[in-house]
């Protein structure tokens, strides 16, 4: 019995770390996510005028 009293605390305190941390993230205000970030290399270079 004493695996699963230390099993659910582990677990409490995981998932209190995650919960903090997701608030502070998502109070930080960031004009771009982690998704459009991740994606930024795939989007086409613009094309100069001059390079034509």
């Amino acid at each position: 019995m004493n695996v699963l009293g230390i099993t659910i605390l582990v677990s409490s305190c995981l998932a209190a770390i995650f919960v903090v941390c997701f608030a502070i993230e998502s109070r930080r205000g960031r004009k771009s996510s982690f998704e459009r970030d991740s994606l930024l290399p795939f989007e086409p270079e613009p094309i100069d005028k001059a390079e034509k």
